[in-house]
Order: structure tokens, then sequence, then C-alpha cells
């Protein structure tokens, strides 16, 4: 990894949501304080609901900068969802004030900033401000995904959060594809299709 010393204003970038069949993917971009260390910083699939969302308080409190930067489902349906999760972190990145002099990205692409990028597969584990990132993106769209449960009844979206759980594929098929689920995905397309007609036969 790139050594950050020389740099004085470092962000760490990380997305969730790529992986789900309904609702956008949210990116965060997190640059720390040094003078304000945070404890208990990781990976934000290790860690519970409860410790997450402490963790993102006080992120927002002790960060030098922080931001959240999404794509909707719309643009995931037209670009790719890898097109898409690059966009929303530009989108976060961009929205940062002071903007960062060089950015650590969690995974294997970068995307493109107005400053040096390092990809760092496992970031979220390795590197705080990456860490930092990854807490902010899961409980913002974890939120938004219960917001819209309520918009959207019968899908579980509250609970699993548009993962392709077994009673997320049930509920597609019972209710149908909503506004919000990925119709470039497959398991929607496959809601989609038409359904053959059967052909008698004597």
């Amino acid at each position: 990894m790139t050594p950050s010393n020389k740099f004085m204003h470092v962000a760490g970038i990380d997305e969730a949501g790529r992986g789900p069949l309904a609702g956008p993917v949210i990116a965060a971009a997190v640059i720390l304080d040094p003078q304000r260390p945070i404890e208990g910083l990781a990976d934000s699939k290790l860690l519970s609901p409860a410790r997450r969302d402490a963790l993102a308080a006080i992120i927002k409190s002790n960060a030098l900068a922080w931001a959240v930067g999404r794509a909707e489902v719309e643009e995931i349906d037209t670009i790719n969802i890898l097109q898409a999760s690059l966009l929303a972190m530009r989108r976060a990145v961009l929205a940062l004030r002071p903007l960062p002099d060089f950015a650590y990205v969690d995974g294997n692409r970068c995307p493109l900033l107005p400053c040096p990028t390092e990809a760092v597969i496992r970031g979220d584990s390795l590197i705080p401000a990456i860490s930092a990132a990854s807490i902010l993106a899961k409980v913002a769209r974890d939120v938004e995904m219960i917001g819209l449960d309520a918009v959207y009844p019968g899908y579980g979206l509250a609970v699993h959060k548009g993962y392709p759980t077994a009673v997320h594929l049930a509920a597609l098929t019972a209710l149908g594809v909503s506004p919000i689920h990925r119709r470039s995905f497959g398991p929607v397309k496959k809601c989609l299709a038409p359904v053959a007609p059967r052909v008698q036969t004597e």
C-alpha cells in the first residue's frame, strides 16, 4: 500500500448494496482525523447492527470529513452494478469538504477521482478509513431499505435489505416486480419474462 503520511487528507471509500436485487447502491467516503482516533473500526459486515449504529455516530462526530453518495436503481440497470458502484463512490468523494489528496478504495477497482487512488483488497478490514466508510455506507443503506419496506410491503426488505434470500425470492414470485427492483438482475429479469404459452398436443 502507498504510504499515506505524505498526504494531508486521505480518504477511505467503500460501498454497500452491490448484491441485493432491490434498492440503490450507496457509498461513503471518510477522512479520519488523526487527532481524534476511533476505537473499534472494522469491516461493517463483522459488526452487529447496534455496534454499527454506535460507530456511525462516532465517525460522523470525530471524522475530519465524511459524505455519502448513491446510484439509483435506474442507473444500475443502465450502466451495470459495477459502474454504478464506482459512480456512487465518486459522488461520495466529490461531496467531501475538504476534498482528499489521496484515496484508498475497498476492492480491486477505483472510481475516477481528482486525486491519486489505490484499490485495496479487503481494505475494509485493513485500513481504518475504509472501515469507517463501510460502516457509514452500510448504516445509510439499511436505514433506506427499512423505509422502503413501508412503501413496498410484503417483500421483507427491512429484514433482508434486498438481498436474494429465499423469503425475498418467494415474495418476488408472488408479488411481482416493484419499482425499486433491479430489472437487470437475473432473478428479477426472470419474473419479468413472459410465460411461454402451452402447446397442446394430440
